[in-house]
């Protein structure tokens, strides 16, 4: 869009043009989610706070004086609507065990961010896709993925938002000062602390193989034999598709499995309890993802959850499990018809 035909948008929006502030603000608008979602770790918050940011701007457009960008300025309020939500919002809490008939074992430790939910590939791709600044620290795929997202909610506020504008969206340090109503010396220092926090998570193995490329024919290789040692509950053949350092999480439960042996025993007592699966894949975060569905008597195959997989080399280095809820994001139905042939079998 020209600076003319921008121009012409905000007079017009500022006058009281709803439809002109919608063409204004269209473009920006789903980055803007993605960037509530990694704030604030859930699509349905993001949304909230979406809403809310845009409902600011509208109302305070007539104090927009073109200092900065209408991208900067939408960042400012957005990214400050998402401060007070951390601030005034009682997350989730976490869920009781869920999983009928299956006894868990002890887990590894209990997750802090219950909360976290997955975002679509659908709005990544839309979200994603505006160029950040020069001095963006983070490639685009790693910056939405699971375990960054999670990292993330594990932040003091303002090192949260500090670290995202910089390093995530690279805008100067000058411009983040200026969003959060800060100095450079404070934005720069919370920003070192930002980093050493991540740094002390050690989100990167040093040792693991990076991922296949996406969509590539490695990835879909892997996932293909995933897929069939699973639902055929074939327990060796999905744990030697596994790292030595797998980790398995299930927001909003709070149980966290971590190793090969433990969570090889997590997914024994899940096929000794007779639960026979079919997946259907989709994405979420960047990363490849399956809808589950649990068989029943008469054929048919209930929706229970959502898999998201993090794959290295030719393993997978984590499996996140979501709530059967999540699945209308992804445009997955509910249940699956009765498959042909004999139980289990698929044609």
């Amino acid at each position: 869009m020209s600076a003319t035909a921008t121009a012409d948008l905000i007079s017009r929006a500022q006058s009281g043009d709803h439809d002109a502030f919608r063409a204004l603000t269209a473009p920006h608008v789903r980055e803007l989610q993605v960037h509530c979602y990694r704030m604030l770790g859930s699509l349905q918050d993001a949304e909230d706070a979406l809403q809310d940011s845009l409902l600011t701007a509208w109302r305070g457009l007539d104090r927009f004086e073109g200092r900065a960008s209408l991208r900067t300025w939408l960042y400012k309020i957005t990214t400050n609507r998402c401060l007070n939500a951390r601030r005034s919002a009682a997350r989730r809490r976490a869920h009781e065990w869920d999983i009928p008939g299956v006894h868990p074992p002890d887990p590894t430790r209990l997750g802090e961010v219950v909360w976290l939910e997955p975002l679509p590939d659908a709005l990544v791709a839309g979200g994603v896709d505006a160029l950040p600044g020069p001095e963006a620290h983070y490639e685009r795929v790693e910056s939405i993925s699971l375990a960054f997202v999670t990292a993330l909610q594990l932040l003091p506020r303002r090192q949260l938002a500090v670290l995202i504008l910089r390093d995530v969206l690279g805008f100067p340090a000058k411009e983040t000062a200026d969003m959060l109503d800060s100095s450079v010396e404070s934005v720069t220092s919370a920003l070192k602390r930002a980093r050493a926090s991540l740094d002390r998570q050690r989100l990167s193995n040093p040792d693991r193989e990076p991922p296949p490329a996406p969509r590539s024919r490695s990835e879909q290789e892997l996932l293909a034999t995933f897929v069939r040692a699973y639902e055929a509950a074939d327990l060796e053949a999905v744990v030697a598709l596994l790292t030595d350092d797998v980790f398995i999480s299930m927001p909003p439960m709070p149980y966290e499995y971590e190793g090969l042996d433990t969570v090889a025993e997590f997914c024994a007592r899940i096929f000794r309890a007779g639960r026979r699966f079919e997946l259907v894949p989709t994405r979420a975060n960047g990363q490849p993802a399956f809808g589950t569905y649990l068989r029943t008597p008469d054929g048919t195959s209930n929706g229970v959850g959502l898999f998201v997989l993090t794959l290295a080399g030719d393993r997978i280095s984590a499996m996140t499990r979501f709530e059967k809820g999540v699945l209308p994001w992804f445009a997955l139905p509910r249940s699956l018809p009765a498959r042909g042939g004999l139980p289990g079998s698929r044609p």
